[in-house]
């Protein structure tokens, strides 16, 4: 049975995100994931594992580089003036995809719950650098292309965020 709409895989080893429909992949981005790596406790600063869906979409409308502070517009943009005033902040601009667990004591509930900890896929400042771990937690993609997925998901998509790895090599291992 065919799906009912595209899904996103992130791909933490390869800092992607793939968005798929029917298993073809449709656009593929670059992304940044937690700096800590994968976990899902809370205030470890990793990325979350497993399947996830958009529990919200917040930033419809907004100017690109808007400024959320607790999933609210401040109705500022960001700039290097305002980031010089602002050193060290975890800036999250232009689109917000909330996110929230499916799979309970995993990523969802208790210690480990991904809505909870606050876990978005978002825009960041234009000279943060894709590709590479960077992030507190959340997946941070540049503005144009954080726009431009907001715009072809809908509340209620799927998200899975895994690592391809080397057959064979077990995770945290020494290549």
């Amino acid at each position: 049975m065919p799906m009912a709409g595209p899904e996103v895989h992130i791909d933490v080893a390869r800092q992607q995100l793939h968005l798929m429909l029917d298993g073809a992949t449709l656009r593929t981005y670059p992304v940044s994931t937690a700096l800590n790596g994968m976990g899902e406790h809370n205030s470890s600063g990793c990325t979350p594992r497993g399947l996830h869906r958009v529990r919200a979409k917040v930033g419809a409308g907004c100017a690109p580089g808007t400024v959320f502070v607790g999933r609210r517009a401040t109705g500022e943009i960001h700039s290097s003036a305002l980031a010089a005033q602002h050193p060290g902040r975890d800036w999250i601009l232009s689109r917000i995809l909330w996110l929230t667990g499916c799979e309970p004591g995993f990523n969802r509930g208790g210690a480990v719950d991904t809505l909870r900890r606050y876990i978005y896929i978002h825009g960041c400042p234009d000279d943060c650098p894709m590709g590479v771990p960077r992030s507190h937690g959340c997946v941070r993609m540049t503005n144009a292309d954080v726009i431009d997925l907001f715009d072809r998901v809908v509340a209620g998509t799927r998200v899975c965020i895994h690592s391809t790895q080397t057959p064979g090599l077990m995770e945290g291992a020494a290549p």
